[in-house]
C-alpha cells in the first residue's frame, strides 16, 4: 500500500508552522538522552517523547515520502506504536489512571489524560496535519520544561495549569474543525481512501491512521468476496432510505448540497456505491474522523464519523470523564463562541447540509466496565454545566442547520467479532434490513388503527420481568384525518418494523424492565426505570455489587448526566423476523438500537423523535397526519428553548419472551388487547406470529 499527499487547503496553519515543526521534532529526539527529571517524571516523558519519536518517525519515512509497504510491515508499525494500549500491556502504563496515579501522584491523573490525548498524533499523521502535530509536540516540550522546578508542589501545580491553558486556549482549533468537517465536502482524506484504494488488498486500511483490528480486516475481505450487486443493494438501502425521508416528509432534497456518511472502517466496498448514489442525487458525502480527544468525547459512545472497533474499552471507560480536568464556565463558554462563529462563517455550506447517513455495527464482545476511584469524574456542577452545554450548542446547530430542512437514514451490520457464523448473520442481517416494507405497513395499519381508538396503553411484563407501565396517549380531533401513531416502513430508520409516538406526560406512570440490554458499549442487567407523570423518579441496574456504582452507569449513559429524563417515544415493535434471528444465533442481547427497538415493545427516554422539527407536519403512508409530535416539556421551545430539549434518546425494548400484556384502553374502560403472552392478536397481522411459532416449535 502506497502513501498518497493530501490536500489541506481548508485549513489555515500559521505561516510558521513548519519551522515550529522542525524545531519541535529536534527537541523531542534530544529529551531521552539528558536525563535531568528525578524517578517516575523521567520515566513518564521517555514514554511521551518515545511515543512521539514513533509517529514521527512513520510520518516523515513513510507517508511523506509515499513509501510502498505491505501489510505485515503497516501491522507492525501500529502493534510498536500502540504497545501500551493493548490490554495485556495497559495496566502498567501511563495511559491506567491507577498506574499515573500510583507513580506520580495526584497529578498522575491528568498526566493520564495527556498521554491519551497524545495517542491522536498517529492519526493526525496520516492525514499530514502537521499543524495539530505541531500544537501537541509544543505541549509536551513545555510540560518538560516546567519539570525543571526544584519544588514538587510548584510542579504539580504548574503541570496542571499548563494543560488546562492548552484545552481552553486551542478549543479555536478543535472545535471550528470538527463543525468544518461536518459541513465543508472540500476536505476528501476520506473520500480518497474510498474512491481510489485497490480494495481487494486489506493493507488500504492503514491509510486510515487508526488502529486496524481484526474486525476491520475480516470485513474487507468478506465484503471483496461479494457480487456487485449485492454491495450495490445494500448502498441503495441506505441511500433510498435517505432520499425517502426527505420525500415522505415534504421536506426539499434539491436545496442541499452535502450528506455527511458515517460508518465503520472495512466498509468502503458499500461506502463507493454510498459516494456514487449520493452524486446522484446531488449530494457531495462528506467524512470525517471519529473523537480522538477527550475535549472532543474520544469515542464517546455514539457513533459518529469514520469509526474503527476500540482497542481497549476499559481504557475508554477509564478516560471517559478527562474533561473534568478543565470544565469549567471559561472552558465551556469558549467552545460555545468559537462553534457560533464558525458556523457563522461558514453558514452558506451548513445551510445546504442534508443531515447524517449512518451505518453502525453490532456484535463487539462484551464488555464489563471496572469501576476505578482514581479515574477522572464529573462534579455535580460539571454535570451541570454539560446539560447546559448540550442544550446551548444544540441551539446553535439548529440554527446553522435546522431540523425541519435536514433528515437521516441509518442501517446496522454485524461485526466478524459476532462469532463464528459471521457471515450467515451478515447475510440474515442483510434479508432483515431489506423485508418487504409494503406488508409491514398493512399489518402495522391494522395495529394503530386499535391504538387510535385508546385513552392510554397499558404494558405487562412476565416470567420475573417487572415491568408494568400505563402510558397515556395525545388526544386527536379529527380521526378521519388525524392519527396517533406514525407508522415506520423503513425509509429513514432501517430496518421495518414499529408504530410509535409520543406519548402525554401526564398520567403516564408505572415501571420499566429488562432483564438485559446493551445500549452503547454496555450490557445492563435487570435495568429497571420508575415513571411518575411521564418522567425517570428512580432508577438501578445489577451490573455491580454497590447499587451505587449501577446508578452512575445509568446516569451517566441512560441520562446523559440529567437528573431525570421524561419518556420521549412509545412504541410498539413488529419486526419478528429480526427477533427470530436473534433467537436462533444467540445474539438478540446484541442487536443494536436500531434493530432491538424493533423486536418488540419500547420505550425512549429523552427528547422525542421529533426534536427540533415538531412544527413540521407527518404524515403516515394512508395520508392522516401523525399529531403527537411533540409534549408537555418540548413545548417549552416557544418560551424558553433552554428547557424544552435533553439532546439524547436512548430506546429500550422488552423482549417478545418477557412481555405479557399490551392492551389498548379506551375512554369508556373498553380494554382490546394488542399483545397477549407474547403473541399479536389484532386481526390481520397473523404473519408478525409465524417467526415467534417457528421459534416456539
Amino acid at each position: 500500500m502506497r502513501f498518497f499527499k493530501v490536500d489541506h487547503s481548508i485549513y489555515e496553519p500559521a505561516d510558521d508552522i513548519y519551522e515550529r515543526y522542525e524545531l519541535a521534532t529536534e527537541r523531542i529526539f534530544e529529551i531521552p538522552e539528558e536525563g535531568v527529571l528525578a524517578g517516575s517524571l523521567e520515566e513518564y516523558f521517555g514514554v511521551l517523547t518515545g511515543f512521539a519519536q514513533k509517529v514521527i518517525a512513520h510520518y516523515e519515512e513513510h507517508i511523506l515520502t509515499e513509501a510502498d509497504l505491505d501489510t505485515q510491515v503497516l501491522a507492525n508499525i501500529q502493534e510498536e506504536i500502540f504497545y501500551d494500549l493493548m490490554p495485556e500491556n495497559y495496566d502498567n502504563s501511563f495511559l491506567s489512571p491507577v498506574y499515573a496515579k500510583s507513580k506520580l501522584g495526584e497529578v498522575g491523573g491528568i498526566l493520564s489524560c495527556v498521554y491519551a490525548d497524545v495517542l491522536a498524533m498517529y492519526s493526525w499523521a496520516a492525514e499530514q496535519r502537521v499543524d495539530l502535530l505541531v500544537i501537541m509536540l509544543e505541549l509536551i516540550l513545555q510540560l518538560y520544561g516546567i519539570c525543571d522546578l526544584d519544588d514538587e508542589g510548584d510542579i504539580d501545580h504548574a503541570l496542571t495549569s499548563e494543560i488546562v491553558s492548552f484545552y481552553h486556549d486551542y478549543q479555536e482549533l478543535f472545535i471550528a474543525d470538527s463543525v468544518m468537517e461536518m459541513v465543508c465536502p472540500e476536505s476528501d482524506y476520506f473520500n480518497r481512501i474510498i474512491m481510489e484504494s485497490d480494495l481487494s488488498d486489506t493493507s488500504y486500511l492503514y491509510r486510515y491512521g487508526t488502529y486496524i483490528t481484526n474486525n476491520e480486516i475480516r470485513m474487507s475481505s468478506y465484503l471483496a468476496s461479494l457480487p456487485e450487486d449485492e454491495i450495490q443493494s445494500m448502498a441503495d438501502t441506505l441511500t433510498e432510505g435517505f432520499r425517502m425521508g426527505f420525500e415522505l416528509a415534504k421536506k426539499d432534497l434539491s436545496a442541499k448540497t452535502s450528506v455527511g456518511v458515517h460508518f465503520p472502517i472495512g466498509l468502503e466496498r458499500v461506502m463507493r456505491c454510498v459516494i456514487n448514489n449520493f452524486e446522484k442525487l446531488g449530494l457531495k458525502s462528506n467524512f470525517w474522523r471519529e473523537a480522538l480527544l477527550s475535549c472532543n468525547g474520544r469515542k464517546g459512545g455514539r457513533i459518529s464519523g469514520v469509526y474503527s472497533t476500540p482497542l481497549n474499552k476499559q481504557f475508554i471507560y477509564d478516560h471517559r470523564e478527562d474533561d473534568g480536568f478543565y470544565y469549567d464556565k471559561a472552558y465551556v463558554e469558549r467552545r460555545l463562541e468559537v462553534a457560533k462563529d464558525t458556523y457563522e462563517k461558514y453558514k452558506d455550506k451548513a445551510r445546504t447540509y442534508a443531515g447524517p447517513a449512518v451505518t453502525e455495527v453490532f456484535g463487539n464482545a462484551t464488555f464489563v466496565p471496572i469501576n476505578h476511584p482514581e479515574n477522572k469524574r464529573y462534579t455535580k456542577e460539571q454535570n451541570q454545566l454539560n446539560v447546559m452545554y448540550r442544550s446551548r450548542m444544540s441551539e446553535i446547530l439548529n440554527t446553522y442547520i435546522p431540523g425541519e430542512t435536514t433528515c437521516f437514514s441509518i442501517i446496522s451490520y454485524p461485526v466478524p467479532e459476532i462469532g463464528d457464523k459471521f457471515e450467515e448473520i451478515f447475510r440474515e442481517t442483510v434479508r432483515i434490513n431489506t423485508l418487504d416494507y409494503v406488508s409491514y405497513r398493512d399489518m402495522q395499519q391494522n395495529i394503530i388503527d386499535v391504538l387510535d381508538r385508546g385513552e392510554k396503553v397499558h404494558v405487562l411484563g412476565c416470567g420475573g420481568n417487572e415491568t408494568d407501565i400505563t402510558v397515556y396517549l395525545q388526544p386527536i380531533s379529527d380521526p378521519e384525518k388525524e392519527t396517533k401513531f406514525e407508522n415506520c416502513v423503513a425509509d429513514v430508520n432501517i430496518p421495518v418494523g414499529e408504530v410509535f409516538t409520543s406519548p402525554q406526560l401526564e398520567g403516564t406512570e408505572g415501571v420499566l424492565f429488562v432483564s438485559h440490554v446493551y445500549l452503547g458499549d454496555y450490557e445492563f442487567k435487570d435495568l429497571k426505570l420508575t415513571f411518575k407523570e411521564g418522567r425517570v423518579t428512580d432508577y438501578s441496574c445489577a451490573n455491580f455489587e454497590d447499587p451505587a456504582e449501577g446508578r452512575k452507569l445509568i446516569f451517566d449513559n441512560i441520562l446523559y448526566k440529567h437528573d431525570s429524563l421524561p419518556i420521549g417515544e412509545f412504541a410498539i415493535g413488529t419486526n419478528t423476523v429480526a427477533y427470530q434471528v436473534g433467537c436462533k444465533y444467540d445474539i438478540l442481547g446484541k442487536f443494536p438500537i436500531l434493530i432491538a427497538e424493533k423486536t418488540g415493545p419500547h420505550f425512549a427516554v429523552g427528547d422525542t423523535c421529533y426534536s427540533y422539527s415538531e412544527d413540521v407536519p407527518m404524515y403516515n403512508p394512508n395520508g392522516k397526519e401523525i399529531i403527537p409530535r411533540d409534549n408537555s416539556i418540548s413545548r417549552l421551545r416557544d418560551t424558553d428553548f433552554s428547557k424544552a430539549y435533553f439532546n439524547c434518546h436512548t430506546d429500550i425494548t422488552i423482549p417478545f419472551e418477557e412481555l405479557g400484556l399490551i392492551e389498548v384502553i379506551c375512554e369508556d374502560g373498553e380494554r382490546i388487547p394488542i399483545i397477549k403472552d407474547g403473541r399479536f392478536v389484532v386481526p390481520g397481522c397473523e404473519e408478525l406470529n409465524k417467526p415467534l411459532e417457528e421459534l416456539a416449535s
